[in-house]
């Protein structure tokens, strides 16, 4: 590890719960800031643009801007013009991404002829029919295209389940693989390392999602940094697969860390 420039942040979980800012985390991102440390915030959130996620912090007192916000719907919009130019593309997810959508053929989940399915993240969207009629478009020859795999999140109140649950299950039925654009995949963290200008072995990545998070990260050559807030499940660390870099008890931890790994270095 070289010596760090630069922090990947995931929102949900690490800096807020239900958009309420946990305990120190906005006095921890201004001082992460004003150490002279790069930031960018790099999130699976499917339910909000990157516009209202940076007004949504912003007003909650967060330093950031839209400029610093990565979004798997964004990444979602850049693979599809990149590998299916002008697909007919059909989504389903909670929320209104449009925004964040722009240039992406949209169709209806109903309409005929559909070339990509679009997986977002869970809501009271996700009922039988719609899961149905993508299948159905599955079984027709569609692609998937999956913006993430979370199984679930935290809400204050309490784990709700996310897409993940029903992407492996139409993986499954229709026995197809998904792509997925946000976390875990390297792509989506060689966008954020690309956005700061930095190489993997100078950034550092804080996730309450030890796999999609953290071990991926690592995987992609960054330094991981687990909190133990959001949807942090002691189970799950231990059942894992592999060991995180670092383990604090929240955001509000990362100063110090940092201050520590660059006395170090």
């Amino acid at each position: 590890m070289g010596a760090v420039r630069a922090v990947l942040i995931d929102v949900d979980g690490v800096l807020t719960v239900s958009w309420e800012p946990l305990p120190g985390a906005v006095e921890a991102l201004r001082a992460v800031r004003e150490a002279g440390f790069g930031v960018v915030l790099v999130t699976n959130t499917t339910s909000r643009t990157r516009a209202s996620i940076a007004t949504t912090l912003a007003d909650a007192g967060f330093p950031v801007g839209a400029e610093d916000v990565l979004t798997a719907p964004a990444a979602t919009a850049a693979h599809l013009a990149e590998r299916f130019p002008g697909a007919r593309c059909a989504l389903l997810n909670s929320g209104d991404v449009e925004e964040d959508l722009a240039g992406v053929n949209r169709v209806g989940l109903d309409a005929d002829g559909v070339d990509v399915v679009v997986l977002g993240g869970a809501g009271p969207e996700f009922g039988y029919e719609a899961l149905d009629r993508v299948f159905g478009h599955l079984q027709r020859g569609a692609r998937l295209v999956a913006m993430h795999r979370n199984l679930y999140w935290r809400t204050d109140a309490g784990l709700r389940l996310d897409a993940g649950a029903f992407l492996a299950g139409l993986e499954a039925a229709a026995r197809v693989a998904a792509e997925v654009t946000g976390k875990p995949s390297p792509a989506f963290f060689a966008a954020a390392l690309g956005h700061l200008g930095v190489d993997a072995g100078q950034a550092l990545m804080v996730g309450d999602d030890v796999e999609s998070d953290v071990l991926a990260a690592q995987r992609a050559g960054i330094t991981g940094v687990l909190v133990r807030t959001g949807k942090f499940l002691p189970q799950a660390l231990e059942a894992a697969d592999g060991t995180p870099d670092r383990v604090v008890d929240s955001f509000a931890d990362l100063p110090a860390l940092l201050a520590g790994l660059r006395s170090a270095q």
